[in-house]
């Protein structure tokens, strides 16, 4: 494995901004498929209310 320790500090701060990207990516993807999913029972819902 590799120490991120032994990196620069140019390279540990990328790969920071990296992981914080793709982190961001995935909760996009998991949100957007949840809405999908989620959302046309929920809008049957509140209009039957």
């Amino acid at each position: 494995m590799i120490e991120v320790v032994a990196l620069p500090q140019t390279v540990q701060a990328a790969l920071l901004v990296v992981v914080v990207l793709l982190e961001a990516i995935v909760f996009y993807v998991g949100y957007g498929a949840v809405e999908r999913i989620a959302a046309p029972s929920v809008i049957g819902t509140i209009e039957n209310a």
